[in-house]
């Protein structure tokens, strides 16, 4: 199931040259009569409640992705089915990638040179060492933990904050409530790579924003309502933030008339940091279909209470 025809198709076509024994279907569109001995796994993207209710025998649902706060808020989720989410699957190199660009603009100082060039102005500004630029990441999980460990590979100072206790080569892990204030002060760039739950909507509000050190710069590529958007643009008009990398709002696509799309201090994309590459994605399903038809565990296996 997925809402883009071309995408769905894909899938199709990727599951079942990964699983030649099985019959792979698209919904919406013509179903084959029930088997009453076959097992049934559904794969998609944001699913409708019809979804469900059409298919009442399955045994996991996989979403086609690495969030689940779209699918868990989602009336007629039956309560016991299992729903295994995507985990890196071509995903962690692209987030590497484009929050290394966002990382390496703010260290070459490219836009204050941009803005020198607008002005004609010859201005030589001091260099940075890698080291001397604080890294923060919000979130420690597959692709946050992959992120903060390349980015100190790199020679970056790299702390990150999570839910619970991690080790992770080269990068101070905090956690808890107590080290929240001291990570966001240690952070030039804090970078959100946390999931959407009820803790972690709208952390990043007022009170967070006024703990980072002047001048830092926020980049999102979680989801969108980690922040608080008025918080957001109080602090970037009058407060510490010196700008905001932001590839994930509250409401997407971001409606016309918001103000971040002509904010000076605001880059914004399309939610594009790590998209679903389809290929590698329908192997790791099919890959997780079959330990489990061998009844053997998976990761990836959402836990609902801690809503990821």
């Amino acid at each position: 199931m997925h809402p883009e025809d071309a995408a769905r198709d894909h899938w199709c076509r990727a599951l079942r040259a990964e699983l030649a024994q099985a019959t792979v279907f698209p919904w919406p569109g013509p179903q084959p009569a029930p088997t009453e001995a076959a097992t049934h796994f559904g794969v998609g993207w944001k699913p409708p409640a019809e979804y469900f209710a059409e298919h009442p025998g399955l045994s996991a649902f996989f979403t086609a992705g690495a969030g689940v706060d779209h699918l868990l808020g989602l009336n007629g989720l039956p309560e016991a089915l299992p729903i295994v989410r995507l985990e890196d699957a071509g995903m962690a190199d692209q987030m590497f990638v484009y929050c290394l660009h966002e990382i390496l603009r703010g260290l070459n100082r490219a836009d204050e040179y941009e803005r020198q060039q607008r002005e004609g102005r010859w201005h030589e500004l001091a260099a940075r060492p890698l080291a001397s630029l604080r890294i923060g990441v919000f979130g420690l999980g597959a692709l946050g933990g992959e992120l903060a460990g390349r980015l100190a590979a790199l020679g970056f100072t790299v702390s990150g904050f999570a839910r619970s206790a991690h080790r992770i080569d080269g990068v101070r892990c905090l956690h808890g409530d107590a080290q929240w204030p001291g990570f966001l002060a240690g952070c030039d760039v804090l970078v959100l790579m946390a999931p959407l739950t009820a803790d972690t909507r709208h952390v990043i509000g007022a009170r967070a924003l006024a703990m980072l050190p002047p001048g830092a710069w926020l980049i999102n590529v979680a989801r969108g309502a980690l922040v608080d958007e008025g918080a957001l643009l109080a602090a970037l008009d009058t407060g510490p933030l010196a700008g905001a990398t932001l590839d994930v709002f509250a409401h997407e696509p971001l409606p016309a008339a918001h103000a971040f799309w002509q904010h000076p201090k605001i880059r914004l994309t399309p939610h594009v940091a790590a998209q679903t590459l389809i290929d590698p994605s329908a192997r790791q399903v099919a890959d997780k279909i079959r330990r489990l038809l061998q009844r053997e565990s998976v990761s990836g296996l959402v836990d609902r209470q801690r809503g990821y």
